[in-house]
Parts: structure tokens; sequence; C-alpha cells
């Protein structure tokens, strides 16, 4: 993706092929701040640990800032598929970490899809499909959504060294809209076509990491 020569990289992670293909038709990448590479992680926290570690570690991508985005599983009562959640930290086996941006983020996707709810708070990770009761559980613990990736993604991002990490994850299924139940199809292209519009809060995020500090 073409870029202003010398700035920093941009690293946005996905698991799935629907997502990469989400992100890469969804915005012309013209005059991003930096280098941006849309990584397919795979499916679980342990492909994505082991994609990111290897990314990482290449000197194309070794400072750059890691997003991790896709679809998720909303934990709240009233969550619909569309719905954006913009992470204050994700949760996983090996801790909690901070998201950097938050505020900046739900400003951006406020203003480029307006009408969609975007919702705030801790994302958990799971090694599986969160069903059912175990939605209750998770909520519980004060987490809004789930997914199997971010998580490890940005815990081994910043293991790997000191950078700005967020992530961002689209809705797909809900409590009153789990994947199992009629309606999964329209749920599923709702998400997607969100996913599609958000790569210019992306790069409009990863340029104001670039700005100077006073």
């Amino acid at each position: 993706m073409s870029a202003a020569p010398g700035a920093d990289p941009l690293l946005i992670a996905c698991a799935l092929g629907i997502e990469r293909l989400a992100l890469r038709t969804g915005a012309d990448p013209v005059g991003a701040p930096g280098p941006v590479t849309v990584l397919r992680t795979g499916m679980g926290p342990l492909a994505a640990e082991r994609a990111v570690n290897r990314a990482l570690a290449g000197p194309a991508l070794r400072g750059a800032a890691v997003l991790a985005t896709g679809f998720c599983a909303g934990l709240a009562p009233g969550m619909r598929p569309g719905d954006l959640v913009v992470a204050e930290e994700t949760r996983g086996p090996h801790g909690m970490t901070p998201c950097v941006g938050t505020d900046l983020l739900v400003g951006e996707l406020t203003r480029a899809l307006p009408g969609r709810t975007v919702h705030t708070g801790p994302l958990t990770g799971s090694d599986h499909v969160v069903r059912g009761h175990e939605r209750a559980h998770l909520l519980a613990t004060g987490a809004i959504a789930v997914d199997m990736e971010s998580a490890a993604t940005l815990h081994s991002a910043v293991r790997a060294g000191e950078r700005p990490v967020a992530a961002v994850r689209v809705v797909v299924d809900a409590p009153e809209h789990e994947l199992v139940r009629i309606g999964t199809v329209r749920g599923g292209i709702s998400a997607f076509r969100v996913l599609r519009s958000v790569l210019p809060v992306f790069l409009e995020w990863h340029r104001s990491l670039l700005l100077p500090r006073r």
C-alpha cells in the first residue's frame, strides 16, 4: 500500500479470509501515513500468536503499530450484528493489554458509520466459539465482546517491543442473534459491509500516532 516514505508501518491483523477481503476491498489506501500490511493470521489464539510473532520479527514491521480486527461475538443483551466494538483493553490467559487511541477510534467510527452503534469496553479472548450460557459468564467479568485472536495478537505485539496497539471488532452474532439461528446470513452480510468501511478509520488512528506530542 502507498505511504509516505520513512513513516512508521501499521500491521492490521485479522483471522479469516473473508475479513481480509473486506479490508482489502473497502477503501483506497493511497495517502496512508505509513506502510500498511493486512495480515491473515488464521483462526485461534495460537495461530494469531505465531503469525504476529513472525511478521514483527522481520525488519519491515519491527516497529509497527498493531491493530486487531475482524468479527466478534457480542456479550451484552441488545447488541446486534453490524455493531462495532472498540476495545479499551484485551484480556487473555497472559493478562490484560491496554489499547491506545480508543476515544479517537470511537469518534472516527461514529463519523464514518452514522447510525451504527459503537460499544467500548474490555474485549476478552477465547480458544473456541462462545455460545449460550458462556456469554453470561463472560459478561459477568465485565467484558462486552469475545473473539479468539485479539488478545493473543496484542499480547504478542507488545511482547515483541513497545508499540501502540488497538482492537476494533464488528459484531457478527450476539445473545439474541446467535450464528446457529435463522438470520445468520443476513447478520454476516451486515457485519461484512461494516468491516469493509473501517479501513479509513484505522489509517486515521495510525496517522494520529505519528503526530508530534506536545
